[in-house]
């Protein structure tokens, strides 16, 4: 059990019953009010260029990986990590055999566990 004079008060504290207690008031900033924050485009990559990609470079006598600007990359790129839409080709058509095939493991899964318990 926690104690609470081990714990600093510096958060929003919340019991089940209560309003939230904050310190500060609750104020929506101008920006968010305006919009301005969904013209601002983020960057794709995670890293400014020229940045020492650590881990990369695992062959002997080789000069560091360093990360390119954003428009030095393939486009296709950006798309690796966007979920993959399966049209819907009917009965019988891959999309919903892969459906079946997922609820089937889920379904497996399930099973499973239950007769751990």
């Amino acid at each position: 059990m926690l104690v609470s004079r081990y714990l600093p008060l510096t958060f929003p504290v919340r019991f089940y019953a209560s309003k939230v207690v904050s310190n500060t008031p609750k104020a929506i900033p101008e920006r968010v009010k305006t919009g301005a924050l969904r013209q601002q485009v983020a960057p794709r990559s995670s890293c400014p260029p020229n940045t020492v990609l650590v881990g990369l470079n695992y062959l002997k006598d080789q000069p560091p990986v360093l990360a390119l600007s954003d428009e030095e990359y393939p486009p296709w790129l950006w798309k690796l990590l966007d979920k993959s839409e399966l049209p819907d080709d009917g009965p019988g058509g891959t999309a919903e055999k892969r459906r079946l095939r997922k609820e089937n493991r889920q379904r497996i899964r399930d099973q499973n566990f239950m007769k751990t318990q």
